[in-house]
């Protein structure tokens, strides 16, 4: 079974030979670029010789009564993303990656796991599509659901190779490709911090809440407030940028987050909970920024402490998109895929994870941004407006593709990697959410929620009145944040009915 280059992420013209289900198991964190846990993985095979395309990959649901819906999903998301992308997949090489439960072997966890695995080969089978090989790790140790050969495939695994020394390893070392950790270990940099820090940004919070939001729900002060925010996110930017390189991903966060006070992270997230401010702060990810921002926005997702946690949409999404920017994809997966588990409404987090999932390049985005902006269009949802217009813009062009480009020798183009952020949004067609996104972006208009004009800016000037690191500014929406307060004095969401919530939901 063959890797090729471009899908492995390997550069250069070789190719990887896996011949076995151990290669396989052993070259799963290599195709991925991180060690999957509690994950579905499906990656799509074309031609004779099982040359890797699509990959997809999904959280393993918790309640075994959801699994065939889901998988029935998962095979139609990922057979129909390679049909848009140039050529039907001739076959499926399937992973069900999960660490034994608390009191549970790994095998009795490979056995949990069967019929998972079966009812995922059945919904590919029904779409005339085989799985090739289905492989279960756990443990430290593989299972193939597919080999009846003992010799291989023996009831109690197999041991995976010593990190290191598999042949994908090899290769990916030679190409200077590493493998970033665990899944878990991404996602952990983006978790609230635990007590008893978080009881003091949770009170600061609640302090900048009362203090802020009232400010931003009246018409004259909400730009009062904007100015300050984008002030003290550019002055933020400028510390973060200014620290000196860390390389442990631990020790590194550690330091970031003492570079933040209590206060100044609790103003931050109240104030980005403006759309408009959002935006604005968006267009501050060119190169020079890049690294100071992402550090930034994953420090203050981990601020959005207790009751605060669905305020972590904005950071997030701000994490993915200049994650993206950068081109680390991953990282901006795991981002905005955290940004739609606390607020799965959040729109512009959804418009950028289905951007990333359509293979549009960020460039196609910025460029986007810029154009709505130079056709000075009304500011409402004007950075949600240029993604929908790049993935439509994707879409098209894919599509003229797929009718137009002859197959060469060494197979269809390239596909980009496909991941879902859940089981509805995996089944979704891509033309389908567009439409979906469209239609939510014009109710947006008909509730009255566009405001004014804004004034455009060529160039990037902090209210502070210090220039920020190069760059054009974001285009900005609208939404003000505003809404009921709990008894405690925080504020609640809402969503379309009534008052807006003190959250943008965009």
């Amino acid at each position: 079974m063959t890797r090729h280059n471009e899908a492995a992420g390997l550069p250069g013209e070789e190719q990887v030979t896996l011949r076995s289900p151990a290669e396989l198991a052993d070259a799963l964190p290599y195709v991925l670029g991180f060690q999957p846990d509690d994950s579905i993985v499906m990656i799509a095979l074309h031609g004779s010789r099982g040359r890797f395309g699509g990959r997809l990959r999904l959280g393993i649901p918790r309640v075994p009564e959801e699994w065939p819906e889901v998988c029935d999903q998962l095979a139609e998301c990922l057979i129909s993303g390679s049909e848009r992308r140039g050529v039907r997949p001739d076959g499926v090489v399937l992973f069900l990656c999960q660490e034994p439960a608390e009191g549970e072997s790994a095998q009795e966890a490979m056995e949990r796991l069967r019929p998972l695995a079966q009812r995922l080969r059945i919904a590919c089978g029904g779409l005339e599509v085989p799985v090739f090989e289905a492989l279960c790790i756990s443990g430290g140790r593989f299972w193939s659901y597919v080999c009846p050969d003992q010799r291989c495939c023996p009831p109690e695994g197999v041991p995976l190779a010593l990190p290191g020394t598999s042949v994908m390893a090899a290769a990916a070392t030679y190409a200077g490709v590493q493998v970033r950790g665990s899944l878990r270990e991404m996602e952990a940099r983006l978790a609230p911090l635990g007590a008893p820090r978080a009881d003091v940004q949770e009170r600061a919070l609640d302090a900048a809440g009362a203090d802020l939001v009232p400010r931003i729900l009246d018409a004259g002060g909400s730009a009062t407030v904007r100015a300050q925010t984008l002030g003290l996110v550019g002055r933020m930017l400028d510390t973060f940028q200014a620290a000196s390189p860390v390389a442990d991903a631990c020790a590194a966060d550690l330091r970031d987050d003492g570079l933040l006070d209590d206060q100044e992270a609790a103003a931050m997230i109240i104030g980005l909970q403006d759309r408009r401010t959002r935006d604005r702060v968006a267009g501050w990810m060119e190169e020079a920024d890049a690294d100071a921002a992402l550090r930034l926005w994953r420090a203050l997702a981990r601020r959005c402490v207790g009751s605060y946690g669905e305020h972590a949409a904005a950071p997030l999404t701000l994490a993915g998109w200049v994650a993206w920017s950068a081109g680390d994809e991953l990282m901006a997966r795991v981002a905005l895929g955290r940004a739609l588990r606390v607020d799965p409404d959040y729109l512009f987090a959804r418009l950028l994870h289905q951007a990333c999932n359509e293979g549009v390049h960020p460039k196609l985005l910025r460029q986007c941004l810029r154009r709505e902006d130079s056709e000075r269009f009304d500011p409402a949802d004007r950075a949600d407006r240029a993604v929908h217009a790049a993935v439509h813009a994707e879409l098209e062009r894919l599509g003229d593709l797929a009718a137009a480009e002859p197959l060469g020798a060494a197979g269809t183009p390239a596909e980009t990697a496909m991941e879902t952020a859940g089981p509805v949004d995996s089944a979704e067609s891509a033309e389908s959410a567009v439409r979906a996104e469209a239609e939510e972006l014009e109710e947006a208009e008909e509730s009255g929620e566009a405001e004014g004009q804004m004034e455009r800016q060529s160039a990037r000037e902090r209210p502070s009145g210090a220039a920020g690191p190069g760059g054009r500014s974001a285009p900005a929406g609208t939404s003000t944040p505003g809404g009921r307060r709990r008894p405690e004095g925080r504020p609640r969401t809402r969503r379309r009915t009534g008052g807006r919530g003190t959250r943008s939901r965009r």
